[in-house]
């Protein structure tokens, strides 16, 4: 989708034109950690709606994705758990999100499994519980599972420690978490790298996400700064 593969490197505005109301938005991070303050707060201040958001969780209220999720800019979220933002369970109470719970081991399979191509996973979890409803249930040498369709976006939101201009990726310790898979999982995949090196300088014993997944880099601070709700405190 993008014309020049060997220079990925976007502004902010240009990597936003793919971000639009309605989208099916995939956002790496867990806790907040290893999800780009300055694309969220971009989408915060673009002010997006109908966003199906697919994230491991709903963040804090002022961190990570949260405060496009408390601004009420999600029409649903695909996700593992809500519970550490108030805000999102009043909104999923009062029916003004729809939110879709997976277990946690499960929603990371079903996300490489959109990365490299397949229909769905077999699981088992749950399948004594009330959602064995919701799935296909087949029998392999005599157990039944669960098919689980993969999940895939059609934009994805990536936050790398480093990147070059081919889009080869290296992240953060722990901020490493859903990035790598969502980066394979998407239609068009925007990273928000710390840094960006010249080609050559990454040790290609460290790359963990090659260039061939990822379309858009941007750099730059996203900082933190007060949202609205926190003014009225």
């Amino acid at each position: 989708m993008i014309e020049n593969q060997y220079n990925k490197i976007k502004t902010l505005e240009y990597a936003m034109e793919y971000i639009k109301n309605g989208t099916t938005l995939m956002c790496g991070g867990f806790g907040g950690v290893g999800t780009s303050p300055l694309i969220t707060k971009a989408i915060f201040e673009k002010n997006v709606r109908n966003l199906i958001l697919i994230s491991n969780d709903a963040a804090f209220p002022e961190v990570g994705i949260g405060p496009v999720v408390c601004n009420g800019q999600v029409k649903k979220m695909i996700t593992t758990h809500i519970g550490s933002n108030p805000i999102a369970g009043r909104l999923m109470t009062e029916k003004k999100m729809e939110v879709e719970f997976i277990p946690q081991g499960t929603f990371v399979e079903c996300i490489r499994a959109g990365g490299v191509g397949l229909g769905g996973v077999l699981v088992d979890s749950g399948i004594d519980t009330m959602i064995r409803k919701n799935y296909q249930i087949i029998d392999v040498n005599n157990r039944a599972y669960m098919v689980v369709p993969a999940i895939r976006a059609e934009v994805g939101v990536i936050y790398a420690k480093k990147a070059d201009p081919y889009g080869n990726l290296i992240y953060d310790k722990t901020a490493r978490n859903t990035n790598p898979l969502m980066a394979m999982a998407c239609d068009l995949t925007i990273v928000h790298a710390q840094e960006i090196v010249s080609i050559g300088e990454l040790d290609p014993e460290e790359i963990i996400t090659p260039g061939i997944f990822v379309d858009i880099i941007v750099t730059g601070e996203g900082g933190r700064w007060t949202w609205p709700w926190q003014k009225e405190n």
